[in-house]
């Protein structure tokens, strides 16, 4: 890198070109990110505009109404949808953006007029406080960009209505990612005890309590999370018991109270935050699957899951399989699964598949 690359200000469009001066396309350049340049179009000639953006917005919002058939999705996942470090989350006319990189920082005005453009909302909030924007020297911020939100508001998910924080919850109020987990879940739960641990706005607890399930017991350490869940129970008129609590210290009360389950989630905040992380993380993934086994009863089911990017699939099921063996414990896998379709996977990025679940039946 040059020193008149190395002047250019962070985020600021650049035309690449190759070592034979043949021009490869349009990307995002910052000099002091790890990834300097992301690509956004391979037509060097291409204006990145409001009408470029709004294309993209459009070919990501048609996926997402064919797939997920509801207004309450993903509707931008990054690289997959040719915006590398833009996430933008749909809860029916209200948008939530997360701008990652010093590139989509400085599109955000164009970015919200595309937004503006395709989905018509009458609020937009940025919640740009993801640690990665550290990375590419961005301050954290959030705000409500356009519109008024008075609290938390409502989504649809398998049927189901729930309330979602768009300002004061987690990542961007809503955890879409699991909505195919869930109803795999809920499936198996009629006339069964479920316990759903980190529940968070009670998206496993919720749909097992409408599907049927004899006992739900919703187990998180947030105050305000647990409150979400409960108003989510009351909006579908079912019943959840609330439990504050940290999940591994009341899996291992209740293991040692001789309590089972006929349905165990453990669907937890990423164990790894980064690649140094990964020893003790991955120790963590096996003490949860080995407490969280220790719940289910004969024939029951156990889904465990991890949302950590730098946690391989291959090294997660080797600590499934330790933390089953720890707890004394066999089975089958009935279900190994990601994200779902409005969290597409880049073809050349198999990295981004970063939530990893397996279901499994316990003898």
């Amino acid at each position: 890198m040059d020193a008149a690359a190395k002047a250019l200000p962070p985020g600021s469009l650049v035309t690449v070109i190759d070592a034979g001066e043949e021009k490869l396309g349009v990307g995002t350049f910052n000099p002091h990110s790890l990834i300097a340049v992301r690509m956004l179009t391979r037509e060097a000639k291409t204006a990145i505009d409001r009408p470029f953006l709004a294309q993209r917005l459009r070919q990501a919002k048609g996926l997402r109404d064919l797939t997920i058939g509801c207004p309450y999705y993903r509707a931008v996942h990054a690289e997959a949808d040719g915006l590398g470090g833009l996430i933008v989350d749909r809860y029916g006319d209200v948008i939530v953006i997360q701008a990652n990189t010093a590139g989509m920082e400085r599109l955000l005005p164009l970015i919200l007029a595309a937004v503006e453009e395709v989905f018509t909302p009458r609020a937009v909030v940025l919640k740009n406080d993801s640690p990665v924007r550290k990375l590419e020297g961005l301050e954290l911020y959030e705000k409500v960009e356009r519109g008024n939100l008075s609290g938390p508001v409502e989504l649809i998910e398998n049927g189901a209505r729930f309330l979602a924080d768009l300002t004061e919850g987690q990542k961007t109020g809503w955890f879409y990612d699991q909505r195919d987990n869930r109803a795999a879940v809920a499936k198996l739960a009629k006339g069964k005890s479920v316990i759903d641990f980190y529940t968070y706005a009670g998206g496993f607890a919720v749909q097992a309590a409408l599907a049927g399930a004899s006992r739900v017991v919703a187990v998180d350490r947030s105050e305000g999370s647990l409150a979400l869940a409960s108003q989510a129970a009351t909006l579908n008129n079912v019943s959840i018991e609330a439990v504050r609590a940290d999940s591994f210290a009341e899996m291992e009360r209740l293991a040692a109270a001789g309590e089972r389950f006929g349905v165990v989630v453990s669907d937890p905040p990423a164990f790894v935050k980064s690649k140094k992380d990964l020893a003790a993380g991955a120790k963590g993934y096996r003490k949860m699957t080995r407490l969280a086994a220790s719940l289910v009863e004969p024939g029951g089911f156990l889904l465990v899951a991890s949302c950590s990017h730098h946690m391989p699939l291959d090294t997660f099921a080797e600590e499934v399989r330790h933390g089953l063996g720890q707890a004394g414990r066999s089975g089958r896998i009935i279900r190994v699964a990601g994200a779902g379709a409005d969290h597409p996977l880049h073809p050349h990025l198999p990295e981004s598949a970063y939530l990893k679940a397996q279901l499994l039946q316990l003898d």
